[in-house]
């Protein structure tokens, strides 16, 4: 009798973008006759164990990452948190040891989870950023990051390694000594060809408090506009919760394939600029308008870098306006790349001796 290697797959809990993006690989390591077995904390692991029932699923120690009120204050909270951040790191290691000899794990795909890694067996670190925006500090934090990368065996892309592609500087180095893989974007959903009935989704995601300062301000600017509005708040909660508001139809949460039918009869969608956002957004070939979260340099990047392509028009949260959605019929939307990804491949690795 032949017994499943076990596949710890294992997100960082910021927001739902590192979960969600991990669905596509826990279902090829199905696919693959893997066993995979779910770690994270939080809303991360609530919305996993929601996709997967069937799954092994084990909590993580906390980092309890939370975002200023402030966006310019971001850096700063995160400095001040970071005494915490490493004693997590500590205490993640710990539980990863145990761990692997209790279930028995034959590899590791951590998602951004730093402590996430053993010597003992083969293991992947997952980001699209290789290069991490600080300010002023992105050379350090860049390199921190690359010092952490390349203790793992291999780091997987969800990008492309030529152009065109989505990540632009935060995932392409001039020169490195990492072993990288570039495995393509990745997505759980699939564009479907059919009737448009909302105007607007309104996707929201991300970590406290920003994400309800967001909805707040969103709600407020809808009570003028008059179309079909679509509006998931991304709050992973026991129970579904649908409100109907005149025009505006409220979930609390969406799993994948309610998700995938509303994001396809849509007709724009209004969200964050977070990576894993854009990657969908981009296989099902859609029109957005992003509002990156206030002090993170990544979407902030993101975000300008689509604009200034003609892809995807932004602004800063303080300045929306429910008119700068008409901005949207000027730029082109987000457009597929290659999104076929050879896990067969990449899961070699774990059959390596």
């Amino acid at each position: 009798m032949t017994f499943k290697k076990r596949i710890l797959v294992a997100p960082l809990n910021w927001g739902l973008g590192h979960a969600t993006r991990c669905i596509p690989i826990i279902n090829a390591l199905i696919k693959y006759d893997y066993e995979p077995v779910l770690a994270s904390d939080g809303i991360a692991l609530q919305l996993l164990k929601k996709e997967f029932p069937q799954l092994e699923a084990i909590e993580l120690p906390s980092y309890n990452i939370q975002y200023a009120k402030k966006g310019n204050f971001f850096k700063l909270k995160l400095i001040k948190n970071a005494p915490r951040i490493l004693s997590t790191l500590k205490a993640e290691k710990k539980a990863i040891n145990t761990i692997i000899k209790v279930y028995e794990i034959s590899g590791i795909i951590s998602d951004n989870r730093f402590g996430v890694r053993s010597k003992k067996i083969p293991s992947v670190f997952i980001t699209h950023q290789l290069n991490v925006l600080s300010g002023s500090t992105t050379w350090f934090s860049s390199k921190m990051h690359q010092k952490i990368i390349v203790k793992f065996d291999e780091c997987w892309i969800p990008d492309v390694e030529g152009k065109p592609n989505l990540t632009g500087k935060l995932g392409h180095l001039k020169n490195n000594k990492l072993s990288l893989k570039y495995i393509n974007p990745l997505s759980r959903f699939n564009i479907f060809n059919i009737e448009i009935i909302y105007d607007v989704l309104v996707l929201l995601s991300g970590p406290e408090p920003q994400r309800t300062i967001l909805e707040e301000l969103l709600f407020e600017q809808f009570k003028t506009y008059n179309g079909q509005v679509l509006f998931v708040k991304g709050v992973i909660e026991k129970e579904q919760v649908v409100i109907s508001r005149e025009n505006i139809t409220i979930y609390n949460f969406m799993q994948s394939k309610e998700l995938e039918k509303a994001i396809n009869e849509s007709a724009i969608v209004l969200s964050r600029s977070g990576y894993t956002t854009i990657m969908d957004l981009a296989k099902l070939n859609k029109k957005a308008f992003f509002i990156p979260t206030p002090g993170q340099f990544e979407q902030e990047y993101l975000a300008k870098r689509l604009q200034k392509l003609q892809l995807v028009p932004s602004c800063d949260q303080a300045d929306f306006k429910i008119e700068m959605l008409n901005e949207v019929k000027d730029y082109k939307g987000l457009q597929s790349v290659n999104f076929e990804t050879n896990f067969k491949d990449l899961f070699s690795l774990f059959e390596r001796k």
